[in-house]
C-alpha cells in the first residue's frame, strides 16, 4: 500500500467512495419513497420503520465481524464479495412482492453493505498513512455523503414519480458492478499482520442486543410500553449487554476490543456518531412524511425541498476534512453540535414548519452541522489505534453510525406514532391532521436538539489536553501492536495544529 503512486492512491480512494455512494444513496432515496411505498404495500408507520431498520440493524450487527474478517482474509476479497451481495440484494428489493419480502431483501442488502464501508475505510487508512493526507482523504470520503444527500432526494423523486418506488433500487446495480470491476483491477490486496480470531459468541450477543432493543422501541407504541412482551425484549437487551461486556473483557481477542474505549477521544467519537446519525435518521424520517403526507408535495417536490440541507452537507463535509487535517477535530465538532442543536430547536420551540423561510433555515443549519460532524468522527476513531486492526477500529465507528440510525428511526418513529393521527398518503392532509402531526413531532424535535447539544458537549470534552493524554495511554496498551506514528498522532489529536 505505501508504495502506491499518488495517482493510484487517489484511484483507490475513488473506488472506495463509490461503495459509500451506493450505500448512502440507497438510504436517501428510500426515505423519499416511503409514502409511495406505504401506499402501495399498505404499510403502517412501524412497517416503514422496519423497512429502514431491518437494513441498519443487520448492518450494525455485522460491521465489526466484516472488519475483522477483512483484516484476516483480505480486504479486497471481502470488499468485492460485499459489492456483489449488495448489488444482488438491491435487484431483489426492486422485485419484492410484499413488505415482508422487501424487509428480507433489505437484510440481504445489509449483509453485503456490512462488507463495504468499514472495509473501504480500512483500505483508505492503510493507503493514506500520513495523518494530514489521511484526514483529507476522509474528508473527501465524508463529502460523498453530501453528494448522496444532494442527489438522492432529486433522483429518488424523479424515479418514484416516473417509474415507481421499485426503481430506486436499480441505480445500485450498475454502480456496484462498475465498482466491482475497478476493485478487481486496481485495488491491491492487504491483510493485517496479526488479525483477530473469530468471536461467534460476541457476534451473537451484539445481534441479540441490537435486535431486542430496536424491536422493543418500534413495537412499544402499538403493544404498550409496559406490556409483558416489550418488557421481556427490554430485559433480553439488558442481559445481552451485560453478557457482552463480561464476555468480551475476558476474551484474549474479542470482537469489540474494550481497550479502545480507554481513549476518551475514541469513546467520544463513538457516542457522537450515535447522536449525529440518530439525528439524521430522525430528521429524514420526519420531514419525508411531513412534506408528502401533510403538505401534499410529490416525491420530487419533497426532494427539492430538502436540497438546502443536502447542499450544505455537500459543501461542509470536505471543508470539515481540511479543518481536521489542519487544526484537529475540536472546531468542526463544536460547530456541528451548535448547528444541529439549533436546527432541532427551531422545529421544537419555534414551529419552523409554519413558514417556508423558517423551514429552509432549519434545513440549512442541519446540513451544516451534519456536514461538519462526519470527518472528525472517523478521524478520531482511527487515530492512535493500531493500523494492524484498522478494520476493527473503523468498524466500531461505522457500527456506531448504524446503531444511531437504527435508534433514530425507532425512537423518532415511536414518538410520532404515539401521538399523530395519520393523514392518508397521496394528498394534502386536513388542517387537524397537520396540527396533530406537528404537535406529535415536537417531542421528536426536542430529542434531535438534545442530540446536537450532546455533540457540542462531547466535542468540547473529548478534544482537550486530558483527552489526548488518555488516547496516548490507550495506544500504549497495545504495546507492539501500535506503530510509533500512531502514538504520536494520538498525542497531538491527529491534527498538526493540536
Amino acid at each position: 500500500m505505501s508504495e502506491l503512486s499518488h495517482r493510484r492512491r487517489l484511484l483507490v480512494l475513488a473506488i472506495c467512495c463509490m461503495s459509500l455512494l451506493i450505500v448512502s444513496l440507497d438510504n436517501t432515496v428510500l426515505n423519499v419513497a416511503l409514502p409511495s411505498l406505504q401506499h402501495e404495500l399498505h404499510a403502517s408507520v412501524s412497517g416503514l420503520q422496519w423497512t429502514i431498520d431491518a437494513y441498519t440493524l443487520v448492518l450494525a450487527s455485522l460491521l465489526m465481524l466484516s472488519g475483522s474478517t477483512a483484516d484476516r482474509l483480505g480486504r479486497r476479497r471481502v470488499f468485492t464479495v460485499g459489492l456483489a451481495v449488495f448489488s444482488l440484494g438491491s435487484l431483489l428489493c426492486s422485485l419484492a412482492p410484499s413488505l415482508t419480502w422487501l424487509v428480507v431483501f433489505r437484510i440481504m442488502q445489509a449483509v453485503g453493505g456490512s462488507m463495504l464501508n468499514p472495509v473501504a475505510m480500512s483500505i483508505i487508512t492503510n493507503t493514506f498513512t500520513e495523518p494530514r493526507e489521511r484526514a483529507r482523504a476522509i474528508g473527501a470520503w465524508g463529502g460523498v455523503v453530501g453528494i448522496s444527500m444532494a442527489a438522492g432526494p432529486v433522483v429518488g423523486g424523479l424515479l418514484v414519480e416516473s417509474v415507481g418506488w421499485r426503481s430506486i433500487f436499480w441505480i445500485n446495480v450498475p454502480i456496484g458492478a462498475l465498482a466491482l470491476f475497478l476493485t478487481l483491477r486496481y485495488v491491491p490486496e492487504s491483510r493485517a499482520p496479526r488479525p483477530r480470531r473469530p468471536d461467534p459468541v460476541g457476534q451473537l450477543l451484539v445481534i441479540v442486543l441490537l435486535g431486542a432493543l430496536t424491536y422493543a422501541i418500534i413495537e412499544a407504541p402499538e403493544k404498550g410500553w409496559l406490556s409483558a412482551e416489550i418488557l421481556a425484549f427490554a430485559a433480553v437487551a439488558l442481559a445481552a449487554l451485560a453478557g457482552l461486556i463480561g464476555y468480551e473483557r475476558r476474551r484474549p481477542e474479542p470482537l469489540i476490543d474494550l481497550r479502545f474505549f480507554h481513549s476518551l477521544p475514541f469513546s467520544g467519537a463513538t457516542v457522537i456518531a450515535v447522536c449525529a446519525f440518530a439525528s439524521l435518521a430522525g430528521f429524514l424520517f420526519l420531514n419525508t412524511l411531513y412534506l408528502q403526507n401533510i403538505r401534499g408535495h410529490s416525491a420530487l417536490e419533497a426532494g427539492l425541498y430538502m436540497l438546502p440541507m443536502a447542499g450544505m452537507t455537500l459543501v461542509c463535509a470536505p471543508l470539515s476534512g481540511r479543518l481536521v487535517g489542519n487544526r484537529g477535530p475540536r472546531l468542526p465538532l463544536l460547530l456541528a453540535g451548535w448547528a444541529m442543536g439549533a436546527s432541532g430547536l427551531m422545529f421544537a420551540a419555534f414551529d419552523a414548519e409554519s413558514t417556508t423561510a423558517l423551514l429552509f433555515t432549519g434545513y440549512v443549519l442541519f446540513g451544516i452541522g451534519f456536514g461538519l460532524v462526519n470527518a472528525p468522527i472517523t478521524n478520531t476513531a482511527v487515530s492512535g489505534m493500531p493500523r494492524a486492526q484498522a478494520g476493527v477500529a473503523a468498524a466500531v465507528a461505522s457500527t456506531s453510525r448504524q446503531v444511531g440510525s437504527s435508534l433514530g428511526v425507532a425512537v423518532i418513529g415511536a414518538v410520532l406514532a404515539g401521538g399523530v393521527r395519520a393523514a392518508g398518503p397521496g394528498g394534502a392532509a386536513s388542517a387537524a391532521a397537520a396540527a396533530d402531526f406537528v404537535a406529535a413531532a415536537r417531542p421528536a424535535w426536542w430529542i434531535i436538539a438534545g442530540c446536537g447539544a450532546a455533540v457540542l458537549l462531547l466535542g468540547a470534552l473529548t478534544t482537550g489536553v486530558w483527552a489526548r493524554t488518555t488516547a496516548l495511554r490507550t495506544a500504549g496498551l497495545f504495546d507492539g501492536e501500535t506503530a510509533p506514528g500512531a502514538v504520536r498522532a494520538a498525542a497531538r489529536g491527529s491534527g498538526p495544529g493540536r
